[in-house]
């Protein structure tokens, strides 16, 4: 425990409103619900590969919106 301190305690660097959403899943709730919500439409799917491509699809999506900082973290 003594050597991973350091680690364990990275997210302090990080500003007061960014701790507060490095500590909750909401996050990986949404994304989990998200990707359920797509896959419920289609229902069944013919294959893996067509799962997988429409599982991805959703993932850039997400990753795309978190990373222009329209939510959760943002570099300001």
């Amino acid at each position: 425990m003594d050597e991973a301190e350091h680690d364990v305690l990275a997210y302090r660097q990080f500003s007061a409103a960014h701790r507060r959403q490095l500590h909750s899943t909401n996050p990986l709730e949404r994304l989990n619900g998200e990707v359920k919500k797509r896959t419920r439409v289609v229902g069944l799917f013919p294959s893996e590969e067509s799962l997988m491509r429409l599982v991805t699809g959703v993932l850039i999506e997400i990753s795309e919106t978190w990373e222009t900082g329209k939510i959760y973290l943002t570099l300001n």
